[in-house]
């Protein structure tokens, strides 16, 4: 059976420091330090990823090139009476990820837009970078469109608003554990705070 185009673009994804050449990420990488935090593209740079999250070349879809910071919460040492086990300098981690993260300010910088998903495309030493897919749910082309006309308020469903703040997107159901299921997953579903207070 013949593959298409997105079956080679997905397979060069998923080793890119093998498969894309050494000084094009490098050259990359620079020209996105350069640009602003949030930088509106024409087209994305992972077709098969951003076509597999729900990315459609319509108007009402936007697509956001951002970047977020690496790295684990390091803390500053605390010379005060205490053992070094619990000096909580290192091992300090965020609960939720940069992707969601990332999704989040990007969110917030365009209130008029609705985060439909994202996907990683690079990281250099103090970067990671993402696009993010953001749709105009008050566009007549995403309201009367099949697939995407889902997350508009204008057709009865008001379920997504602020999805990238609720973990409805692909990462921040992944970050809620929606992809574990059976053993060892009962307590994710209902969401983990109605399951807190279950008990009450």
């Amino acid at each position: 059976m013949a593959k298409g185009l997105h079956h080679y673009v997905r397979e060069t994804w998923k080793k890119p420091k093998e498969a894309l050449p050494h000084m094009f990420r490098q050259t990359r990488m620079a020209q996105w330090r350069r640009e602003p935090v949030n930088c509106r593209i024409e087209r994305p740079t992972r077709l098969d990823a951003a076509r597999r999250l729900g990315y459609k070349a319509k108007q009402g879809v936007v697509l956001i090139r951002t970047r977020v910071r690496r790295g684990g919460l390091r803390k500053g040492k605390i010379h005060m009476k205490r053992k070094p086990s619990k000096a909580g300098i290192s091992k300090i981690t965020m609960a939720k990820n940069t992707q969601r993260i990332a999704e989040e300010r990007v969110a917030r910088h365009f209130p008029n837009l609705e985060v439909l998903n994202s996907y990683w495309v690079g990281e250099d030493g103090k970067h990671k970078f993402f696009e993010v897919i953001l749709i105009d749910t008050h566009h007549p082309a995403i309201i009367n469109d099949k697939q995407l006309g889902v997350f508009c308020q204008a057709n009865g469903n008001n379920n997504h608003r602020g999805r990238a703040y609720r973990g409805k997107t692909s990462a921040g159901k992944r970050g809620r554990g929606l992809f574990n299921k059976g053993k060892g997953a009962e307590k994710l579903r209902p969401p983990l705070k109605a399951n807190l207070n279950r008990g009450k």
